[in-house]
């Protein structure tokens, strides 16, 4: 092309020469500069400046060279035509090739980044991708809705509660078969965490034993959270000095009863900041900000930790045992040091002849009667239990005083079962709910002896045998005896 544009200009450039034309001398720099340059916009341009330039010279003609200017016009113009379109033809190649560039470039960045260039028609996208895209997105509905189902049925084969039923434990191995070794016992409603399931059992966690019980006797899923509403305990904690449990959840209400500090009291209705609990007085309300609420379960026991229970429990009866037959014989030393200096007092007056040899026996003043009360019944069995109860016994009548400690001027629940067994050798807390830590649980109501300790929400008595009880109860029935399953036992502790 600009080989084209050389000629042209050279050829003007003789013309100039020959003819020594003024005028075309300037025509030829209106040629100059109206040469065609890159862009179609240009060229254009350049066409239309040719164009004029033509007129103008014909315009501009004075001489007998008409003929020749003409031709030197026509020629110029057939110059300017044919360089111009082949400056057209050959940018427009230029321009498809790059083009075409372009598009393989912006092919290959949308296959590296799997996104559309900007600008391009890639961007917008064809019908098929419109299809493919959508076939696609029905693809991953189908898929999600596929696995939907066995994600739930993973969800219900790991995780969650899981709570024995059977008549007393059954044995958890270290293996998922029969063969395994046991390394612990999940109790009769006892409550661990399902951690996966491998055929016919379940690993699970209780307490600090890890392993595999037999899938049919324990219960998890919805079954599980249904049964822990019966056999889970909703218990509140009492976390200041002294507690006013009140009628009705508002701190207007009168006061029914008081709880000390530490005692656990058995939650049977909550609301926003109020729970309601049993005492021995009845239900009321107490606000959560004085009380820490919890689920209670028992838990699993390892193999060890059996063992180590069992080794305790016969150190802590033979311990009893040891501080209560010490008590009793400190109590017959005083019984014989008290008859001796009577029998001395005797001696001594008789030989001052203050006192004839005989004595006569004076009847004694009777002591004033207490109220009307039943007759205390026998108690039943024998040993060191029976005589704890026994003792227990003769203090029915006696007044109940919050906090008290005396078995004669006054005395609360834990204080009567703390203060009868101070008699014995043994120290208890002053508090139902440290007594539910004492000594060891023997299983309920069933297998109570008298002697033990039966515990309830936020109160405490004694067994007796024969199904009663004896405890400090209220202000208004102070020491009496009660059928032992006058109210939900929460559990049953042995000292000796």
């Amino acid at each position: 092309m600009r080989k084209g544009v050389l000629k042209v200009t050279v050829c003007c450039l003789m013309g100039c020469l020959m003819f020594g034309s003024p005028w075309m001398t300037a025509d030829v720099y209106s040629l100059s500069g109206a040469l065609p340059v890159a862009g179609s916009a240009f060229v254009l341009d350049g066409n239309k400046d040719g164009n004029t330039a033509n007129k103008n010279t014909k315009g501009t003609s004075s001489s007998g060279n008409s003929e020749t200017t003409n031709s030197l016009s026509q020629t110029k113009k057939k110059a300017l035509v044919s360089a111009g379109a082949s400056s057209a033809v050959s940018e427009k190649k230029e321009d498809k090739k790059e083009n075409e560039n372009q598009n393989e470039d912006k092919e290959i960045e949308e296959k590296k980044t799997g996104l559309p260039t900007a600008g391009g028609q890639k961007a917008i996208g064809t019908e098929a991708d419109s299809e493919k895209g959508q076939k696609e997105e029905e693809e991953e509905k189908i898929e999600e809705q596929v696995e939907e189902p066995i994600q739930e049925e993973q969800e219900e084969d790991e995780g969650g509660l899981v709570i024995a039923q059977v008549s007393n434990y059954v044995n958890v191995r270290g293996s998922a078969s029969e063969e395994g070794e046991v390394v612990g016992k999940l109790y009769n409603h006892s409550a661990g965490e399902l951690v996966k399931k491998e055929g016919d059992w379940y690993q699970i966690t209780s307490g600090d034993v890890t392993g595999y019980v037999k899938a049919e006797f324990v219960v998890i899923g919805e079954a599980a959270v249904e049964l822990a509403k019966e056999v889970g305990n909703r218990i509140a904690v009492v976390n200041t000095t002294t507690l006013k449990v009140r009628q009705s959840p508002d701190t207007e209400a009168s006061v029914l009863g008081l709880v000390p500090e530490g005692d656990v009291l058995t939650v049977s209705e909550e609301q926003e900041g109020w729970v309601k609990v049993s005492i021995e007085e009845g239900e009321g309300y107490v606000s959560t900000d004085y009380v820490h609420v919890s689920t209670e379960f028992v838990r699993a026991e390892s193999k060890e930790a059996e063992e180590a229970r069992l080794a305790k429990e016969e150190e802590e009866r033979q311990k009893a045992l040891e501080a209560a037959e010490q008590a009793e014989r400190e109590r017959r030393e005083r019984e014989e040091e008290q008859r001796q200096e009577e029998e001395n007092t005797v001696s001594e007056n008789i030989a001052d002849g203050t006192e004839e040899s005989h004595v006569v026996q004076v009847p004694a003043a009777p002591a004033p009667k207490k109220e009307e009360t039943a007759p205390a019944p026998m108690v039943t069995g024998s040993g060191m239990g029976a005589n704890v109860a026994s003792f227990a016994t003769q203090f029915v009548g006696n007044p109940y005083v919050y906090g008290g400690s005396s078995l004669t001027n006054g005395t609360d629940c834990s204080g009567f079962t703390m203060s009868v067994y101070k008699n014995f050798g043994i120290s208890l807390p002053h508090s139902s709910g440290g007594q539910r830590a004492v000594g060891y649980d023997v299983g309920g109501l069933a297998n109570a002896q008298p002697g033990d300790l039966v515990c309830y929400s936020g109160h405490v008595g004694l067994y007796i045998g024969n199904g009663q009880i004896v405890h400090a109860s209220t202000p208004s029935t102070g020491i009496k005896i009660s059928s032992a399953a006058y109210k939900p036992v929460v559990c049953v502790r042995r000292i000796f």
